[in-house]
């Protein structure tokens, strides 16, 4: 493959697009990689095109070579499957819907499940067909209301989804060890650095799931890990270790005049001084009053959620924790329909009369003594007490996770890092099988139900991401696997240098060496080295000044060393880089 700048579809750009937050997103729109067409929406330019088929190919290669079969769904899909799955509503409004000229409700895929099993339904019948895993590399929608960080996080995006199909338990766990081993060749074929965590399902369902996730500052997702034991999760699916029971005894329950403590500290500083009770943020009881709707329905349910005082909730936890249903903030005019509930005041002691259901952080065990709400305004009590005073419906996972907690697997201390998710992959189980009533026949003739798994990856991501990762102060710097040249040769315009670069350029290509050569006349030296710079391929060739003597500069974009080289071994040097 032999690219010349001087026919290239190309133009990079000297300053940063205004709308990018991210390096990647302002590093591939200025090398020309991509244009952004729409929010969240991209054209793929023609450097960039190749990266993406090259990611797409090293992601195919170790799907076949798991002994995946590569099929194709198409995107736009009727309502009927998603509708039988309750994914039609659960989405919300992340899903792209449209009608089309007779009314019919259709979407725009966001993954395929229903797909899938509706397929190996109508093709397999005998437990002898099985296992199989099946996978499509596909672009994909979703309606972000949010879109941002370029390709990161787009309304269309490419990926590849796979679904496995066995007869049993331990036949899906073996897929989902197999899928799990395959992500790990993919992402380092890639150069992608990666951490596996535990996740949570979301919209998918199903019971294991483990994230891939790319660190990254720039990352949308928070994840724990645990440097003494290698636990990592996000922060989603981080569990809290439940103290034990106290079997202490406390004093009654005692109501307290606490007039203008709008604060946990105003709170705590006001009963310490006047009422000598010697607590912090941590022994008050914080009572967070939400609303859930489900998905398609216009009613919704109170919630209240007591976490420690030192605590705020985390919305994302407390939207995984509750999926599919979704969390609302509990406005004023709410609190006018909900006397019972004090704003400000709220205290567990009375939830089980107003009918409302009650959860706390797992840190609020039987036996511990809270100061919390008294249930009247400018009152709180003290010696509130779990398990004597109020009993919770249950436990949520919904409050923050700080750098410093305790790991859930040795109690060390967790870290909390920012990644970029890159992968996913679930243990589904049989609630898609079921829907779509997805059997075979054993030996002895009675029906099997198929149980399944759902892996997926980013792929349009994966090229965000290695640009988010693999890049300096003056521009990209792709690995070679994926970057859409092995070599960029530079001539620098003077006398012969075009010349010689686009001969060694063509000798390179004869040896199967991709090849970008920069033989743009008129353009400075300068400018052609900083092209170099930004779209960085993983070496560069420099034909300038040297030429006189015999001699060309070969560069190491990541690294940056420099070394001249015999023009006449330039082009052996190069192959053996690339071989």
């Amino acid at each position: 493959m032999l690219l010349r700048m001087s026919s290239l579809f190309l133009r990079t750009l000297r300053d940063d697009p205004v709308d990018a937050e991210v390096p990647s997103h302002k590093l591939l729109v200025r090398a020309g990689y991509v244009r952004r067409v729409a929010p969240g929406i991209y054209s793929w330019l023609p450097l960039g095109k190749k990266v993406l088929d090259n990611v797409t190919r090293v992601i195919r290669e170790e799907m076949d070579r798991m002994g995946g079969q590569e099929v194709l769904f198409p995107a736009l899909l009727p309502r009927d499957y998603y509708e039988a799955t309750g994914r039609w509503t659960e989405y919300g409004e992340a899903l792209f819907r449209l009608k089309d000229r007779k009314g019919a409700d259709y979407l725009l895929g966001p993954t395929h499940e229903e797909m899938f099993a509706d397929m190996v339904r109508g093709e397999l019948s005998s437990y002898k067909d099985f296992p199989v895993t099946l996978y499509q590399i596909q672009t994909k929608y979703r309606d972000e209301a949010r879109p941002r960080a370029g390709i990161l996080r787009g309304r269309e995006f490419v990926m590849k989804d796979s679904y496995s199909f066995d007869l049993d338990d331990d036949g899906l766990k073996r897929s989902y060890e197999q899928h799990r081993e395959t992500y790990i060749r993919t992402f380092e074929r890639l150069g992608i650095d990666y951490r596996i965590c535990f996740a949570t399902s979301g919209a998918m369902g199903g019971s294991a799931s483990e994230e891939f996730l790319a660190p990254a500052e720039t990352g949308a997702d928070a994840f724990v890990a645990c440097r003494s034991c290698g636990y990592a999760a996000n922060a989603e699916a981080v569990t809290t270790p439940a103290p034990p029971a106290s079997p202490a005894e406390h004093p009654p329950l005692r109501v307290l005049d606490t007039p203008d403590t709008p604060t946990i500290q105003t709170l705590v500083d006001f009963v310490n001084e006047h009422h000598g009770l010697g607590v912090t943020a941590a022994d008050t009881l914080k009572n967070v009053v939400v609303k859930i709707r489900t998905p398609g329905s216009d009613k919704a349910e109170v919630l209240v959620i007591g976490v420690p005082g030192d605590r705020e909730i985390d919305f994302k936890r407390l939207e995984a924790a509750v999926a599919p249903g979704e969390p609302e903030i509990f406005e004023a005019a709410d609190f006018e329909r909900h006397p019972g509930l004090v704003r400000g005041y709220i205290g567990p002691q009375v939830l089980k009369d107003l009918g409302i259901t009650y959860l706390v952080d797992p840190r609020v065990v039987d036996g511990t003594s809270w100061v919390t709400g008294a249930n009247e305004p400018g009152r709180h009590a003290a010696n509130v007490v779990a398990g004597r005073d109020f009993t919770p419906d249950g436990t949520i996972e919904a409050a923050e996770i700080r750098a410093g907690d305790a790991c859930p697997q040795c109690g060390s201390p967790l870290s909390i890092d920012r990644g970029i998710e890159i992968g996913h992959i679930f243990q589904l189980g049989r609630k898609y099988s079921d829907v779509a009533e997805l059997d075979a026949l054993g030996p002895d003739g009675k029906p099997i139900r198929i149980t399944m798994g759902s892996y997926g990856i980013g792929v349009s991501r994966a090229v965000a991401v290695i640009a988010e990762q693999r890049h300096d102060e003056l521009g990209l710097v792709w690995p070679r696997e994926i970057a859409p040249a092995d070599v960029h040769i530079v001539g620098t315009g003077k006398d012969d240098q075009i010349g010689v670069a686009v001969s060694l350029a063509e000798e390179l290509t004869a040896r199967g060496v991709r090849v970008l050569v920069d033989d743009r006349p008129g353009v400075s030296p300068g400018v052609k080295f900083k092209d170099a710079e930004l779209l960085g391929m993983p070496t560069i060739l420099v034909i300038g000044r040297g030429l006189t003597q015999g001699v060309a500069e070969l560069r190491d974009r990541a690294s940056g060393e420099r070394e001249e080289i015999p023009i006449a071994e330039a082009v052996d040097r190069v192959a053996a880089l690339v071989s």
